[in-house]
């Protein structure tokens, strides 16, 4: 996208108007917000597949590539599973999967039978070079063809191995190899979609560009991350602050300011003036991004006074468009993995721990009303100052639903590790008598007898739902080190 020169004559062009009409915090997200629908031209994640099983005349005409075939024997699955039919299903599914991820699924039309059939798709794949390859095997006798494949194919590959198409324990060298996601259950669409979306967000992650901005830089710099291959750009805060003091308030941005207000169940300390910085703020965010066309940005943002970008951030993350604060590197990496492997917005926040209740605490600025995904209903909030520094910067006190299931997530880049915590939720505690920052929320962890002991670093990411196994399918396909308790 080009961006205009001139920033005012910007700010009054259909285009900012358009921006402008994301902000209102009950709408619903268009298209073109979405992490995975930036600017930037991308290509899709291709996965080349094909089902293994021999045609019903092949085994009735003893022709099938196993040590049954003189007896005309349907091993497991049996005769009924029809294995034509359960392809046709799959496929339905795939279609269904794949609408909302950006993949190129390049399905074999005809099963693999042979060896000479296999070795002929493990040729096409050599020339091809797929993102990734996905495999449904419906023919107990046919895992072992799969070796060659898993020996030849370095990247990560799908396994789908329905209950019953097996006899007996399920093959070692496919329920434990490197960089496979192997899949032995019933119809389990809900595994299949976690690994689709593990190659859709891994293919993006090396596409996106992060835009880092820093009161340290004194000039434009290029850098890449070393395990996602993500583009990092950064720019000198002086840009960002251009950019803001150069906004002039229209009437749109007025009525946005007050529905802002109108919409939170209680108001405490804010003015006016501060909730229109907090909309010139996201406008300025809003173009910064355009610019430099990136698809997440992070901001050295707490000496930025009133132009803090509390509210922008909070938005922008539930539309699944990635912002992180304090110019923190790896809770932006994590906020656009989120956005991609679980289609969902995080709270990126400081972590504290309840030492006797065994529960972890977590507080910070910018957390999403939209805990459950860009169309869902908007959670209540409070608007209340940030907690730190004057001038009080607009932020939203989100109160998180109790009982429901949350994760604690982050990804250390340059260490290649990823922390995927399952939990719920106890409560929103009111400040005071907790202290922290405008949204807290108190979690108790599944199963971990000390909650100091999966303390992740500063500004991990909590999602509202239940993802860590997302993240260890993304872990396995990709030979990340996972800290869980999935």
């Amino acid at each position: 996208m080009n961006v205009p020169q001139d920033r005012r004559a910007f700010l009054k062009s259909t285009a900012a108007l358009a921006v402008l009409a994301t902000w209102p915090l009950g709408c619903a997200t268009s298209e073109n917000t979405r992490f995975n629908a930036r600017p930037r031209r991308k290509q899709p994640a291709v996965i080349r597949g094909a089902f293994l099983y021999p045609p019903a005349a092949d085994v009735i005409a003893g022709k099938a590539e196993d040590n049954w075939a003189p007896h005309q024997w349907f091993t497991w699955p049996g005769n009924q599973f029809e294995p034509e039919a359960q392809q046709a299903k799959f496929e339905t599914r795939l279609r269904e999967l794949t609408a909302d991820l950006d993949l190129s699924l390049q399905l074999e039309s005809h099963p693999l039978c042979t060896d000479a059939g296999i070795a002929a798709f493990l040729g096409s794949v050599g020339e091809t070079q797929p993102d990734a390859l996905l495999l449904f095997n419906f023919w107990n006798s046919f895992s072992a063809k799969l070796k060659p494949v898993l020996e030849r194919f370095k990247g990560p590959i799908i396994v789908y191995h329905p209950v019953g198409a097996n006899h007996q324990l399920p093959p070692e060298y496919l329920r434990t190899a490197p960089r496979v996601q192997y899949i032995h259950s019933i119809e389990n669409w809900t595994a299949l979609e976690r690994g689709l979306r593990a190659v859709h967000t891994h293919t993006r992650m090396g596409q996106s560009r992060l835009l880092r901005v820093s009161g340290r830089l004194k000039e434009e710099a290029d850098d890449v991350e070393p395990f996602f291959r993500t583009p990092v750009h950064g720019v000198p805060a002086e840009h960002f602050n251009a950019m803001f003091d150069e906004v002039r308030v229209t009437p749109d941005m007025e009525h946005l300011a007050r529905s802002l207000r109108r919409d939170a169940r209680q108001v405490r300390e804010i003015t006016e003036a501060s909730l229109i910085d907090a909309v010139r703020a996201h406008v300025a965010v809003q173009q910064m991004m355009e610019r430099h066309e990136a698809d997440a940005i992070t901001i050295e943002c707490l000496m930025l006074k009133h132009r803090k970008p509390c509210l922008s951030f909070a938005r922008n993350n539930g539309n699944l468009v990635p912002c992180g604060c304090e110019n923190d590197l790896n809770a932006t990496l994590s906020l656009m993995l989120g956005a991609g492997l679980f289609g969902r917005g995080g709270f990126q926040h400081n972590p504290e721990f309840d030492t006797e209740q065994n529960l972890y605490f977590a507080s910070h600025c910018t957390c999403t009303t939209k805990l459950h995904g860009p169309t869902a209903k908007d959670s209540t909030y409070d608007l209340r100052p940030f907690f730190h520094q004057l001038p009080k910067t607009p932020a939203l006190d989100v109160q998180w639903p109790v009982g429901e299931p949350v994760t604690l997530f982050k990804y250390h880049s340059g260490k290649a590790v990823v922390d995927a915590w399952r939990g719920s939720v106890v409560s929103s505690p009111t400040s005071p008598p907790t202290g922290g920052c405008a949204t807290r929320v108190l979690v108790r962890l599944d199963e971990v007898p000390d909650v100091c002991s999966v303390y992740p670093g500063p500004h991990p990411i909590l999602y509202c739902g239940d993802f860590a196994r997302h993240a260890a399918v993304l872990a396995q396909l990709y030979g990340l080190e996972i800290r869980t308790n999935a």
